[in-house]
């Protein structure tokens, strides 16, 4: 019997190709267009409903970018798909979201071993699901509702959630170039974000605006926990009135390029990053909102690079359902209440693209060594991968029920410290170069997954 995934998201589409290489088939379900989200916009496999970005791609400034490296050494489709599609982002990797997402298709689609169907799975009990070697859950923080119902009933408990917000997005025709300059924060030759000064007036003029505006409300049975790292922009005025110019707003590593301002450093800045390799489009970066659409039109027109902007996509908010995992998912992210039913993605507690692709990397790993009965070596807590999945499955002496549980990125913190001081100038360097060694390692003890001949 084949293997099955449920949603076809990073995760998914990372699970199910993982499969394939191992010569196990696997049926992908996809709901849309069956059933729509309030994210995507497309039906595309592995969309990406937020920023464009991948983030950092430097392995010795961001524990991302070691993340980046260890799934191509792994031979995970979503980098393959991401550096082919790569827009310049400076230090980031982004993507030309479209180009990204018609390749993962693309690639899913002609594979001999993945059976791509195009129908919600609605509950763990549904009739598809009987006589699957395995079920693997990757359908994301926007679950359908009796998904996600039926999920909760699993593990016992009430589900958790908290809300992600978007950035808008302009059409770069309409930004007025008189009130903007191109520069990358860190790299002041180049060009890969377009910057939108403002002055403190202007500053305080658009936080005010901000805080006035009406919001979208949330239902009336849910919380808004929002992931501190993904905080919507009017949230992050409200904690007081100089957070936006120390957070995404800070001109830090920006001079002014304009006529009249050369070497000038703004009071604040908004920049803006290419949604595609054409430049036609910029999302705002760091400006996830939930406030009402006709108040982003109206409020984000106070930037005077935007005062004409046509907005292609306003910002919006979705929640995010997550599960508690140390305390419902053994180390290989099977249910302890529902042996046979595993999870992968964000859906875990992970955050973020990679992070969700690179679960479900896992998962399909997991899977593979399963059906050939070999014993997979957990990666170690030193190297990005297995900090990540401590995270999810953290040792008892780490692990504290009273503290609960909130997902997370990638981050250095997730790596045990040093035993010796390590400068503070030093220190990602440092965990750079353990986290290579101890992958390398660990990459020597795995088995043989791969089938005969897959690529």
């Amino acid at each position: 019997m084949p293997y099955i995934v449920i949603g076809g998201g990073l995760a998914g589409a990372e699970c199910a190709w993982f499969l394939s290489r191992a010569g196990l088939p696997a049926t992908l379900f996809e709901m849309r267009p069956e059933r729509r989200t309030p994210a995507h916009e497309t039906d595309l496999l592995a969309e990406l409903v937020c920023s464009n970005s991948f983030r950092s791609d430097e392995p010795t400034a961001a524990a991302v970018g070691l993340l980046k490296e260890e799934m191509s050494a792994l031979g995970s489709l979503v980098m393959e798909a991401a550096r082919a599609t790569a827009v310049p982002a400076g230090k980031a990797l982004a993507v030309d979201r479209t180009l990204f997402a018609a390749r993962v298709t693309e690639a899913v689609a002609r594979n001999p071993l993945i059976t791509l169907e195009r129908r919600e799975i609605p509950s763990l009990d549904d009739p598809a699901l009987a006589g699957a070697e395995a079920v693997a859950v990757c359908a994301g923080p926007l679950a359908s509702d009796s998904l996600s119902a039926s999920l909760r009933e699993a593990v016992g408990g009430k589900e958790l959630y908290f809300y992600d917000a978007i950035a808008p997005i302009v059409d770069a025709a309409s930004i007025d170039m008189e009130h903007a300059f191109w520069g990358s924060r860190w790299r002041p030759e180049d060009d890969d974000y377009l910057n939108c000064p403002l002055t403190k007036e202007e500053y305080e003029a658009l936080v005010a605006a901000m805080l006035a505006a009406e919001k979208v409300p949330c239902r009336d049975f849910e919380k808004a926990v929002h992931f501190e790292g993904c905080l919507p922009v009017e949230e992050m005025a409200e904690r007081g009135p100089m957070t936006l110019a120390f957070g995404p707003l800070k001109p830090v590593g920006l001079t002014d390029t304009r006529p009249g301002h050369e070497g000038r450093r703004p009071f604040a800045v908004i920049q803006l990053r290419a949604e595609n390799r054409e430049r036609t489009a910029f999302n705002l970066v760091g400006f996830q909102t939930k406030l009402k659409y006709p108040e982003q039109d109206r409020v984000f027109r106070m930037i005077p690079a935007l005062r004409n902007a046509e907005f292609l996509r306003f910002g919006s908010i979705h929640r995010n359902t997550f599960v508690n995992a140390p305390a419902v998912l053994s180390e290989e992210l099977e249910l302890v209440a529902r042996p046979g039913v595993f999870l992968g993605g964000q859906i875990t507690g992970v955050e973020g693209y990679l992070e969700s692709a690179a679960c479900g990397l896992w998962l399909g790993m997991v899977l593979a060594a399963r059906h050939l009965g070999v014993e997979l070596p957990r990666p170690p807590r030193e190297c990005a991968l297995g900090a990540l999945l401590s995270h999810l499955r953290p040792d008892a002496e780490d692990y504290d029920p009273k503290r609960g549980f909130q997902p997370s990125n990638v981050n250095f913190g997730l790596m045990p410290a040093f035993e010796g001081r390590v400068p503070k100038k030093k220190r990602k360097e440092a965990y750079a170069e353990r986290a290579r060694t101890a992958f390398a390692a660990w990459l020597q003890r795995l088995p043989r997954l791969d089938a005969p001949g897959a690529g």
